[in-house]
């Protein structure tokens, strides 16, 4: 593909996520004027914790081991042992879940027979190593995302699953543990708007420079911008059209705001096809410091009947708080208020455990969505500020 259809097909998408933008604000100027009834989501009650099943943590690097953690003691985890080596994470993993024992090694965690899953939010490029010596040690493995840093690190993640049987799973808390993302795949897999077309999500994030450790800012050890938070809108997108095979059509990085360190990313785009949909996926480091949260989430769904978009964590001037759901469809025009949406996957993956099943997580669906951030991120073409003329 020549570079000129490259940026064709992204200006294609980047068009097609205005318009789908511009309709899902009239739906919203419409409800705000009160056309549209609110309600509040009528989603499946929450599966109840079957199981008890003795968990350790291994890394806090991060702090989306609390999300991981708290998912997997709501579905009946019990929190047994950790391992970290820095006093302040040691510290304040204890803060909230108690004097729980401190493995001295990773090794005295690995060789515990009663451990039967191990979680961790490690430095993203020692995640997947981590979970693959989970694995052959006979333990299932949760991971934050970007669990997979590279696609030699891919293959080598696929094999190990391969020999060991063991479960490799990916936590994509903006889908999983997002009350009206949890929602919005009810309406999609209910047919509420037909059969999905197009996913489009936009996710800034807030870049808090002072707060990041070193690692933040190193693509070799973080995997990049797409890697890393493109690769929750990557699991959406696999998820919601319900595609077993994808490819990247086009992707772009660039740096357009912060020379001080010169390899990191703080913008991102690509384009995704499928054979149940396509995608557009646009990240970025650039939420104002005015907007009363970390960032201002996006995902319009686009079907053959209807649409939906989300307002995950804000409506901006708008309503308070989050998980907004707009929807048009064959019955008219709606808002939902998911705020009391139950979240299923910490229940369904301690089952799962248990069970041999893989109700929460496709362990392939998780592995494409890994694939094709890691695909984009290592063909993506330097996005540059246009001249002014």
């Amino acid at each position: 593909m020549t570079d000129t259809n490259r940026r064709d097909l992204l200006g294609l998408g980047l068009t097609a996520g205005l318009a789908a933008g511009f309709a899902a604000d009239a739906l919203a100027q419409s409800a705000a004027r009160g056309d549209a009834p609110t309600e509040g989501a009528r989603a499946r009650p929450a599966p109840e914790a079957k199981y008890r099943v003795p968990f350790a943590v291994i890394g806090l690097d991060h702090n989306h081991i609390y999300g991981i953690t708290d998912a997997v003691i709501r579905g009946g985890g019990v929190l047994t042992t950790f391992h970290a080596t820095d006093p302040k994470q040691i510290a304040m993993f204890r803060a909230r879940y108690g004097d729980i024992a401190l493995a001295r090694s990773e090794d005295e965690i690995l060789g515990n027979p009663a451990i039967k899953l191990v979680c961790s939010a490690a430095i993203p490029g020692l995640r997947a190593p981590l979970g693959i010596r989970v694995m052959r040690a006979g333990k299932d493995y949760l991971s934050d995302k970007a669990a997979i840093t590279s696609l030699k690190q891919l293959a080598e993640v696929r094999r190990a699953i391969k020999e060991t049987g063991r479960k490799f799973a990916i936590m994509y808390s903006e889908r999983l543990e997002v009350p009206a993302a949890v929602m919005a795949g009810q309406l999609v897999h209910d047919g509420a708007i037909g059969r999905v077309i197009q996913t489009v999500n936009l996710a800034p994030h807030r870049l808090a420079a002072a707060s990041r450790p070193d690692w933040f800012w190193d693509t070799a050890r973080n995997g990049g911008i797409l890697t890393d938070i493109g690769s929750h809108q990557a699991d959406q997108f696999v998820y919601l059209t319900g595609s077993k095979r994808a490819h990247v059509v086009a992707s772009q990085t660039g740096n357009f705001a912060h020379p001080e360190h010169p390899t990191f990313e703080d913008f991102g785009d690509m384009m995704l096809s499928g054979d149940g949909g396509t995608g557009y996926v646009r990240v970025d480091w650039f939420t104002p410091d005015g907007l009363p949260t970390w960032g201002d989430g996006r995902l319009f769904i686009l079907g053959t009947e209807g649409y939906i978009e989300l307002r995950k964590y804000v409506d901006i001037a708008g309503r308070p708080g989050g998980n907004h759901l707009l929807i048009a469809d064959r019955k008219g025009v709606r808002y939902l208020d998911c705020s009391k949406v139950p979240l299923p996957f910490g229940p369904q993956f301690v089952t799962d455990i248990v069970e041999g099943t893989s109700v929460a997580q496709d362990q392939e669906g998780a592995l494409l969505a890994a694939e094709l951030v890691l695909t984009a991120q290592a063909h993506a073409k330097p996005a540059r500020q246009q001249a002014t003329l």
